[in-house]
């Protein structure tokens, strides 16, 4: 069973295994200027589909099929994600494979900014293509949470809602939507809690994530529901939720941009 984090020397260790598939979610031009020796780039847009006004829901299977595809992903591929803005784009890439039942996938700890901490190599070099057909099944809905599922379970005691945005859009100060707020019972954690800020970005030691979630109501023997803006940011929180083990967490993709926008859904 692979590590859901990976720290960047251990991964520079690894990168001749033949069953890795390594996957530098940053742009194009910041891909060309330097990258990890053998990733290939994906571009964070394939990753969600727009249904204005929501604007981060999960793309439809026969969509991500030719994406994942192109990338060159086979059943057995062990997937490691990077990026070099907190690991939120290469987590949503993570959650989304999760969602399909992927079994093999870790973070690299830090993303980019980690591995040149450390000294490690960049290449200009792009690996030779090698398409596959990865066949898309939503294989593990346990994953997911969409607007129904939420509405249902609107003060569930089992259930902790982790609004992952910033303090000034969760009180409704910064409106990125039609309203303002948050999801009736929904906890603030911002999701750059989980980061330490002097490590590259890398996550905080683990008793300190748990101390940290225990304070928001969010124990693992909760169910636990993450949303942002477009399930960006709390992909990132989910990652971090199943790094430390904890056992049922959905991400709500429609998050904020959907539920802020529809007049007939409560907000707090």
């Amino acid at each position: 069973m692979h590590p859901r984090l990976i720290e960047a020397e251990q991964l520079h260790a690894q990168l001749q295994r033949p069953e890795l598939l390594l996957v530098d979610m940053r742009t194009p031009p910041a891909y060309a200027a330097g990258h990890i020796p053998g990733a290939r780039q994906l571009d964070y847009s394939a990753l969600v589909r727009s249904r204005p006004p929501a604007m981060g829901l999960l793309p439809e299977p026969a969509a991500l099929a030719p994406v994942l595809s192109r990338l060159g992903l086979s059943p057995d591929a062990w997937v490691v994600a990077y990026d070099d803005e907190g690991n939120g784009r290469a987590a949503r890439l993570l959650w989304t494979l999760e969602v399909l039942g992927h079994p093999h996938l870790s973070l690299l700890d830090g993303g980019l900014p980690a591995w040149l901490a450390a000294g490690l190599p960049l290449s200009r070099e792009a690996p030779p293509a090698a398409p596959g057909s990865y066949a898309v099944n939503l294989a593990n809905p346990a994953a997911y949470a969409d607007k129904d599922y939420v509405l249902a379970h609107l003060g569930d005691p089992d259930v902790v809602l982790l609004d992952t945005r910033s303090p000034a859009e969760y009180a409704g100060l910064d409106v990125r939507a039609a309203r303002g707020g948050h999801i009736p019972g929904a906890v603030n954690f911002n999701w750059t809690e989980a980061m330490d800020p002097i490590r590259q970005l890398r996550l905080k030691p683990a008793a300190e994530l748990r101390a940290l979630l225990r304070s928001c109501g969010a124990t693992p023997d909760k169910e636990v529901i993450v949303y942002c803006q477009t399930h960006h940011r709390s992909a990132h929180t989910y990652w971090v939720l199943k790094h430390l083990g904890y056992r049922r967490v959905r991400g709500y993709a429609g998050a904020w941009s959907e539920w802020g926008n529809d007049p007939a859904l409560p907000i707090e």
